[in-house]
């Protein structure tokens, strides 16, 4: 009866886990570029009784074991890189992949990257996030400019009066063989680990890489139906396993109330 405690405990615990990944990504349904989090988890190890294929004592062999389980566990809680609906804003500095890729920026002079294309531009006229975190490879704008034009190729194009071009740059995508690995920092931001390995380098519509929709931003592929549905198998897997342990506690009642 104790064991069914514990292992009633550790069910407990993993759907605590599993609320609290299903709100996060509620609370981010419009948050852009963010990729929603799943929870996973696996059985803990087992006390064997009797090991399956075992010969008796009349030279049968057993054909099942006895195998006690001793609860669950949370493994790990993985990024899922799904693409997110399209918002169409019209605004020159909003830019959606389509596909594959992350933008790079500098954050606190280290290397990261994101997945939201809602830049700005600074005082100096370099295109940054909304936290002031450049664009890698940095592109200035002449604040002379009227118009700026970002074909799915990552070509930019900066227009002044008369339609001149008074500067133009490519913009770089980079992708990750494992993007599940990679550190969240929070602010959209995302560090490479060993997991995700080195970020590779390309071009918008070429190897592989998401082409660029300039005039859109990429909203949350959170589905908020599925996340409901979700969360209230987890509350009802939280009951559960909380009524299993009233359960384990009256067993245990019962057998101290055996003498009187």
């Amino acid at each position: 009866m104790m064991r069914g405690l514990w292992t009633a405990a550790s069910g407990m615990a993993a759907q605590q886990i599993n609320i609290d990944t299903i709100t996060n990504n509620l609370a981010n349904v419009n948050t852009h570029g963010y990729k929603k989090s799943r929870a996973d988890f696996q059985d803990l190890m087992y006390q064997t009784l009797r090991i399956a294929g075992a010969t008796t004592a009349a030279g049968n062999q057993i054909p099942t074991g006895i195998q006690i389980g001793m609860g669950t566990k949370t493994v790990g809680i993985q990024k899922l890189f799904s693409q997110g609906d399209y918002n169409e804003t019209q605004n020159e500095l909003d830019w959606a992949i389509e596909g594959k890729g992350f933008f790079k920026v500098i954050n606190a002079e280290e290397e990261v990257y994101v997945r939201s294309g809602n830049f700005k531009l600074d005082s100096e006229g370099y295109i940054c996030t909304p936290d002031g975190d450049r664009l890698q490879p940095e592109i200035n704008i002449p604040p002379e400019s009227i118009s700026i034009s970002v074909d799915s190729g990552g070509h930019l194009v900066a227009f002044g009066p008369d339609n001149v071009e008074l500067a133009s740059a490519d913009i770089t995508l980079y992708s990750f063989v494992n993007p599940a690995g990679l550190y969240c920092m929070g602010r959209n931001l995302y560090r490479p680990t060993d997991a995700s390995g080195e970020s590779i380098e390309g071009m918008p519509g070429t190897e592989g890489f998401g082409t660029i929709a300039q005039g859109f931003l990429e909203m949350s592929n959170v589905n908020v139906v599925e996340e409901m549905v979700a969360m209230i198998v987890g509350q009802r897997a939280y009951e559960v396993n909380s009524k299993a342990i009233q359960a384990a506690d009256n067993m245990l009642q019962m057998a101290n109330n055996l003498k009187r």
